[in-house]
């Protein structure tokens, strides 16, 4: 009888409402919501209502949804028959080594490297402790991000990439003796190159006060640039700096952009030995939407203009590429060292990966932001050695699967992978990357 009298008062309601939608003029017609979220989008309706409450620049959580990089309008090319798969998983090679004309080069077990992500200005200490822990369990490196060195992170990975950064941390000779590489991080995909930044909303504890050298009630500061760097020239200079000083990889971070040969212009004067290449569609903790939506290049045409600029003027040998920005699955880690990538940086991918079913903690009334962002409600519930486990899984998935498609191609080593073993299903997308077009004969 009760389920009858709900299942009546909810068909009236219903009747009445669409009655209302079927007959009313606009300007009372709640349809009218609907056409308004077509034209604006939801997330513009939204975000002009937060800017509307606050009048200050927004902070969105994993970057931009303005995804322009076609990765899936590229297929890698397998053989059969004129040129054998191999025979098996067991002999691919998967391991790389960025660097390779250091004293100490870095080694890794395969080419997918956990990205900067900060302590602090980011990052809760649990899941960046999860973060270089699997790393260190997949065989790979994980990085600082903008932030000082700490015990615990160095403690956890084997291998440590670590930035010295806009913060103007992790720059004295005692943090930089410690690392296993250095990157010189000087623009970030997600906020559209650099900008200066202060998190006024940021509440330290006495933690991050102690390793960030702060004084109670002060907050870390970012700079456009580095102190002391007016021109090109320095940034050349200072590169050249660490690398006199320092017997392990050194390299430079920057934003993808529409004037990348420019920027390698200056690249090339130093003895860098990595460069990395952050596409529009990187992530963060939290950028304006204007930088993480409108500025920038998208990560595939950054990694293919900067592998044919680095070709083109004979240096290709000399550096490395580290391709970042929005890259999630094995497909996307093949595709872009095809196009040229030594080795790749994954982030949110990563974390995601890192909270697997400790989403459930928050969801569906907290955003899963809450689980690992500094200062988040819920970062202490985040634990750490699950943490570990399901990213390390996730990493060795990545790893196999990359060698099933390898194996479909006839690869012995992932290095052995080129513009060659890629077609586009889009003529003008195929000759932008020089690549086959499938709509024509692949010989």
């Amino acid at each position: 009888m009760f389920e009858n009298l709900i299942k009546s008062i909810t068909d009236e309601n219903s009747d009445k409402m669409l009655e209302k939608i079927l007959t009313e003029n606009y300007d009372k017609n709640l349809f009218v919501l609907v056409t308004a979220a077509q034209k604006f989008t939801l997330r513009a309706i939204i975000e002009a209502s937060i800017r509307g409450e606050t009048g200050k620049p927004l902070s969105r959580t994993y970057g931009s949804p303005n995804v322009q990089s076609p990765w899936k309008k590229i297929f890698l090319n397998p053989t059969q028959l004129f040129k054998l798969p191999t025979k098996d998983t067991n002999t691919i090679k998967t391991d790389v080594v960025i660097g390779k004309n250091c004293g100490r080069p870095l080694n890794l077990k395969m080419p997918v490297i956990i990205t900067g992500m900060s302590y602090g200005g980011s990052l809760s200490m649990k899941i960046k402790e999860a973060l270089a822990a699997a790393a260190t369990n997949a065989g790979t490196a994980t990085n600082t991000g903008e932030a000082p060195l700490n015990d615990i992170e160095r403690k956890a990975a084997a291998r440590l990439i670590g930035q010295y950064n806009r913060y103007h941390k992790l720059m004295n000779p005692e943090e930089l003796s410690k690392l296993d590489a250095i990157e010189i991080q000087l623009g970030q995909g997600a906020w559209g190159g650099a900008v200066p930044t202060q998190n006024t909303n940021i509440n330290t504890d006495e933690q991050m006060r102690s390793i960030w050298n702060l004084d109670e009630g002060e907050v870390p500061k970012r700079e456009s640039r580095f102190n002391n760097i007016n021109n090109s020239s320095d940034i050349v200079n200072l590169v050249n700096d660490l690398k006199n000083k320092y017997d392990i990889p050194v390299g430079i971070k920057i934003a993808g952009t529409h004037f990348i040969e420019k920027e390698l212009d200056v690249v090339i004067k130093t003895n860098a030995d990595f460069i990395t290449i952050d596409g529009a569609e990187g992530g963060t903790a939290g950028a304006p939407p204007t930088l993480e939506d409108d500025l920038g290049l998208p990560t595939l045409y950054s990694i293919s203009r900067a592998d044919k600029y680095l070709t083109s003027h004979n240096v290709r040998e000399k550096y490395d590429i580290i391709a970042a920005g929005g890259l999630k699955t094995p497909g996307d880690f093949l595709k872009a060292m095809a196009l040229g990538a030594n080795a790749v940086y994954i982030g949110s991918i990563a974390v995601i990966a890192a909270l697997q079913s400790q989403t459930t903690k928050v969801t569906p009334f907290e955003t899963t932001s809450q689980l690992f962002l500094y200062g988040a409600d819920h970062a202490d519930d985040f634990n750490v050695e699950k943490g570990t486990a399901t990213l390390t899984n996730f990493l060795n998935s990545c790893n196999e699967e990359m060698k099933l498609a390898l194996t479909a191609m006839g690869k012995q080593s992932i290095t052995d992978l080129k513009l060659q073993d890629l077609v586009a299903v889009d003529k003008q997308l195929a000759e932008a990357l020089g690549i086959g077009y499938a709509g024509e004969p692949g010989y």
